[in-house]
């Protein structure tokens, strides 16, 4: 039974992540934000989509890298120490993007700060191993996920204002960087690594984790050892297929959205920002939705609500390539707010509740890492590649080839759904 003061401080804990998290997304969704100003602004030095593109893929390239690393270093220094590092790192190169005015200088900007900010999630998950019980895993990273759904809500709907208000894509990132620095000195101030800090015995962990009972105890062991324990796994690599699918797709839209909004829809770029928030808004409910429902529907339901949301998502995607929403706001929501309610919060779970299943107290940064590293590899061909095939083919050939995809990772939930509920009828 926890203790009620153990409880106040997992809500205060789960409050620093949220906002903390969230707050990262006003340093990582401004690009996309300024995206239409910057290409009239230096469109004469040669910024244009595949251009942007390449700043995104590049960058892309890194953070999926940084992942890797990230998830290891977690589990040997603490997830406090990790994502702090984030935080600070996001705000220092959000300052020097915005001072910088050529393409190399943009880039290796963008490169750094997509590099720092990839230790985030992992610190993140590290920090509730901790102090969280495995009951409860779905509902806190579903609520630990709204940092990057809401909080991209939040951030795109207010860069878009500022945009709105007259003032300058450099305006946007100072301010950015600003609101990001308040928010690291409060979380440096009052975030805990665990709750052995606070004089409470740590909740269990799951008892499924692939290092058995050791997944109970802190990452003593080596770095390499805890990572052959992974990737020995063959469920572990199944979820990091899924990762690279539905990353791919949800980078898609959060890269591209505001620009095919404004060339496709002809709406104003400000417009076109704020309806662009939308679709991680309606992907936070989601993600609470599919939080609850994991908890409670056994070791299958979370297999079960990704294989049920990419069959979903096909549609939704076919309809991007088909369908024609005109110029009006109202039909753009409507679009994207379906693809991000079926989709988002299934994709929640791989580097949130999964990871932790899989990791324990032990592994669980490196599991995440490793998913959202993987991921991120496809999150990379939605810069550039995506990019490419919007300019030369249009932008239904981008959503077709995004249909694909969703397609072959359908297949790839429908094999770990029923491995799963193997796993579960041996287990009762």
């Amino acid at each position: 039974m926890e203790s009620p003061k153990l409880r106040l401080w997992q809500r205060i804990i789960l409050a620093l992540m949220i906002v903390g998290y969230a707050g990262y997304y006003l340093c990582r969704s401004n690009l996309s934000i300024v995206t239409p100003v910057l290409i009239k602004e230096f469109h004469g030095i040669g910024l244009d989509k595949p251009a942007i593109g390449r700043i995104v893929s590049l960058a892309t390239l890194f953070y999926a890298f940084g992942k890797f690393f990230g998830g290891s270093l977690s589990d040997r220094l603490g997830g406090k120490r990790i994502f702090l590092f984030g935080m600070g790192g996001a705000v220092f190169c959000t300052l020097f993007f915005a001072t910088s005015g050529t393409i190399p200088l943009f880039t290796l900007a963008w490169i750094i700060n997509r590099t720092v900010q990839s230790m985030g999630w992992a610190g993140m998950v590290r920090l509730s191993s901790r102090w969280y019980s495995y009951t409860k895993y779905g509902a806190i990273m579903g609520a630990v996920s709204l940092s990057f759904l809401f909080g991209d809500f939040a951030a795109r709907q207010f860069l878009s204002a500022l945009l709105r208000a007259g003032m300058g894509w450099r305006g946007v990132f100072f301010t950015s960087a600003g609101i990001l620095g308040v928010i690291f000195v409060v979380t440096l101030l009052l975030l805990k690594e665990t709750p052995a800090s606070i004089g409470e015995e740590e909740p269990p962990a799951s008892p499924t984790n692939l290092f058995g009972a050791a997944g109970e105890e802190e990452a003593e062991e080596s770095t390499s050892n805890i990572l052959k324990t992974v990737l020995r796994s063959g469920v572990f690599w199944v979820v990091c297929i899924l990762s690279l699918g539905f990353t791919l797709v949800r980078e898609t839209f959060n890269n591209w959205t505001p620009l095919y909004l404004t060339e496709v829809m002809h709406l104003p770029k400000a417009d076109a920002g704020t309806i662009s928030s939308y679709f991680p808004l309606v992907g936070g409910v989601s993600v609470l939705l599919c939080g609850y429902l994991s908890d409670r529907i056994g070791r299958a339901g979370r297999a079960f609500l990704i294989f049920f949301g990419l069959l979903l998502t096909i549609p939704a995607l076919l309809a991007f390539g088909y369908i024609h929403f005109g110029s009006s706001a109202s039909s753009a929501i409507i679009a994207l707010g379906t693809v991000a309610f079926v989709m988002l919060g299934p994709y929640s779970f791989l580097a949130g509740a999964i990871a932790l299943d899989f990791g324990g107290k032990k592994g669980s940064g490196t599991v995440a890492g490793w998913v959202d590293g993987i991921g991120y590899l496809g999150g990379i061909f939605a810069g550039e590649g995506i990019g490419k095939i919007a300019e030369k083919s249009g932008w239904n050939a981008a959503f077709l080839v995004l249909t694909g995809v969703a397609v072959v990772s359908c297949i790839t939930a429908g094999f770990y759904f029923i491995h799963q509920l193997r796993e579960s009828r041996r287990a009762s």
